[in-house]
Order: C-alpha cells, then sequence, then structure tokens
C-alpha cells in the first residue's frame, strides 16, 4: 500500500503549523489519500459528521482541551474508522494496510479504533487524552 506524499505533507501541517483541525484519509486504489481537510475553526461534531456511515477511513484529529491544573494542551489522534455495516472486504485492506499508514505519520499521540459512533463519543475522545 503507497502513501500519497500530500497525505504526509497535510499531517505535517496540522501537526506544525496547526492548519487544520482534521485530516480524513481513504483508500482509492493501491494507495492511501486526503479525502477531506477539516479547518481549524471546524469542532469534533463536524468531524465525525464527515466520516461516512458505511465505509472506513482513517482520520487524524488535533483535539485541544484544557488539564485539571488549567493547562492548554493538544493531543494528535489517529482514528481508525470501520463500521460494522461496511464491506469485510473494505474492512480487511483498511485493518491490513494501518500500521503501515500510522508509521509514516510521525507525532500520533493516541490511538483509536471506533466501529460505531459511540466507540469515539467526545467523552471517549475526552477521557484518552488526558
Amino acid at each position: 500500500m503507497a502513501v500519497e506524499d500530500e497525505c504526509k505533507l497535510k499531517f505535517l501541517e496540522l501537526k506544525s503549523k496547526r492548519n487544520y483541525r482534521f485530516i480524513i484519509f481513504r483508500i482509492d486504489g493501491q494507495q492511501v489519500v486526503v479525502e477531506k481537510l477539516g479547518n481549524p475553526d471546524e469542532t469534533y461534531d463536524d468531524f465525525t459528521a464527515s466520516l461516512p456511515a458505511n465505509e472506513c477511513r482513517y482520520a487524524v484529529f488535533d483535539f485541544d482541551f484544557i488539564t485539571d491544573e488549567n493547562c492548554q494542551k493538544s493531543k494528535i489522534f489517529f482514528i481508525a474508522w470501520s463500521p460494522d455495516s461496511s464491506r469485510v472486504r473494505m474492512k480487511m485492506v483498511y485493518a491490513s494496510s494501518k500500521d503501515r499508514f500510522k508509521r509514516e505519520l510521525d507525532g500520533i499521540q493516541v490511538e483509536l479504533q471506533a466501529t460505531d459512533p459511540s466507540e469515539m463519543s467526545f467523552d471517549i475522545i475526552k477521557s484518552r487524552a488526558l
């Protein structure tokens, strides 16, 4: 599975320049490509609404939060979205390519696997960030 250079470049921009709130990636043929870029002012709800209900995707989300000590922090989440309703072949391709793709994105802090929107609710994201 090849990873398009744009995937790595956009991830670097999210990580260092904070140009995006999230990036959604999809597998197109034999390579991973950028499907959608979320503006910095978009919310977690905008992000989850951008994921297709019946197809797998990889996504990166830059989560800003305030710790119990009142410090502003940020964590970069890698989310493997694999809904139960997606085709078995698609799930297999995404599952087998995940680690290889994730290695290309240097700076992932938290990984999350979700098959249902409840598995990546805002509360879960927040609890995993702390």
